[in-house]
């Protein structure tokens, strides 16, 4: 996907492998729990306490502000490190990890298209039925490659509706209403809007345009019926990828989606406790963005869920920079912060929210660290938080380069779309 898409899309939406891997991972995660969270102020606390000193001379009370520092097993710095927090979109942490474990980096979300009517001289006599497969990454650009895929077939024409089965989505839309009209409206290049136009302009030059027709209306049922015959299988890119993406930009509606398939954030938080360890009290969710002050994460729980990730991807010879924003090479909503150079992270904001979780590469070694902080004064925080990690990676030693340990694999990025009709 292109810089422009992406851009794009962040002005619009501003607004039986578990029971293969589990005992394996669960033994691999130990050593991310440190034995104790009201460890000896280590040797990074002074740092903090002035961190915190600062916050505190601007009105901000301690109570409101979390911190964790640690590298390997060994707890570096701390405040409030066992306390529940306001996590923003930090929940997209515990997203990521529940739908790596559950389904797989390697995961594409398949949806169908086929008829229950036949095809006769270019026009499809009868419906058009698409079972949805919860892809969270389905917009113009697939359906553009459906419609051409039927096109390409002699297929012009549907005399029938358009009926969905399944969860649907469309640009984001979780609504099957709104999806269902922009999937008629991207078959048929007659019906783009000026989005859809746009989005056409950036694919390869040379694609067609598809036109099919249907001129039946959009129908939803609870399923396909049996006598139906599939014609056309789309599946996204990569569950790797899609997570990729969806963090870059910190996607809201990408990561409920991503909830909604692993089962929901109950299901979300379920996972993540039992691959960390974190007590259910550090880690309390109701969606898999974080919007609303209820998602509350401890910032040891922070760490872990980053570190469970890391030991999950190890295994598949990934890390977590092929998930997560690295700050001064990927785009998103990082790219103009003012922070490390060397760094892989995800952010959070809500109106009284400020958080920041990931890993700053040092010299001397590793530090995961958490940064939440509440209060009315998100450029402020920002700002320290920025200050408060480059002081550390300076004094710590700041790599030269991105260490090797940390380059992101080349991975599959695109969507297959194809035709499996007879």
């Amino acid at each position: 996907m292109n810089r422009h898409r992406w851009g794009w899309l962040n002005r619009r939406l501003i607004s039986v492998w578990v029971g293969l891997c589990a005992a394996g991972i669960l033994l691999g995660l130990f050593w991310s729990l440190p034995a104790s969270h009201a460890a000896a102020p280590g040797a990074l606390q002074p740092q903090v306490e002035r961190y915190l000193a600062q916050l505190a001379q601007r009105g901000f009370p301690q109570t409101a502000q979390g911190v964790w520092l640690q590298t390997g097993d060994q707890v570096l710095a701390q405040h409030q490190g066992s306390i529940p927090l306001p996590a923003a979109s930090l929940t997209k942490v515990a997203t990521t990890l529940a739908s790596l474990y559950q389904l797989g980096p390697e995961h594409r979300f398949v949806t169908l298209f086929g008829t229950s009517g036949s095809v006769e001289n270019g026009v499809l006599q009868g419906d058009l039925w698409v079972l949805g497969g919860e892809d969270p990454l389905f917009v113009w650009e697939e359906a553009i490659a459906v419609g051409n895929v039927l096109n390409a077939q002699g297929i012009g024409q549907v005399t029938g509706d358009l009926v969905i089965a399944g969860r649907f989505y469309m640009n984001f839309f979780p609504q099957a209403e709104r999806s269902g009209a922009l999937l008629r409206q991207g078959l048929n290049g007659q019906r783009w809007s000026a989005e859809a136009e746009a989005q056409f302009q950036t694919l390869p030059p040379g694609t067609p345009r598809p036109e099919v027709d249907i001129l039946g209306s959009v129908r939803f049922v609870d399923g396909i019926p049996s006598g139906w015959q599939a014609l056309v299988r789309h599946e996204s890119a990569p569950l790797l990828h899609v997570l990729k993406l969806m963090n870059l930009y910190s996607n809201n509606l990408m990561a409920d989606m991503l909830a909604d398939a692993v089962g929901g954030a109950e299901r979300v938080a379920q996972i993540s406790r039992s691959l960390t360890g974190i007590p259910a009290e550090e880690l309390q969710l109701i969606n898999g963005s974080g919007l609303g002050v209820e998602n509350r994460i401890s910032p040891h729980g922070n760490v872990a869920l980053f570190r469970a990730i890391q030991s999950l991807l190890q295994e598949k010879h990934l890390s977590l920079a092929d998930v997560f924003a690295i700050v001064g090479q990927d785009v998103g909503v990082l790219e103009r912060r003012l922070l490390p150079a060397i760094l892989i992270a995800k952010s959070g904001t809500l109106n009284a929210v400020s958080t920041l979780a990931g890993v700053l590469p040092t010299e001397q070694g590793d530090i995961w660290f958490a940064l939440m902080n509440g209060g009315t004064d998100l450029v402020g925080f920002r700002t320290q938080q920025g200050q408060f990690l480059s002081q550390l990676q300076d004094q710590q030693g700041s790599p030269s380069a991105l260490p090797a340990r940390w380059i992101p694999k080349q991975v599959a990025t695109q969507s297959q779309t194809e035709w499996i009709g007879e």
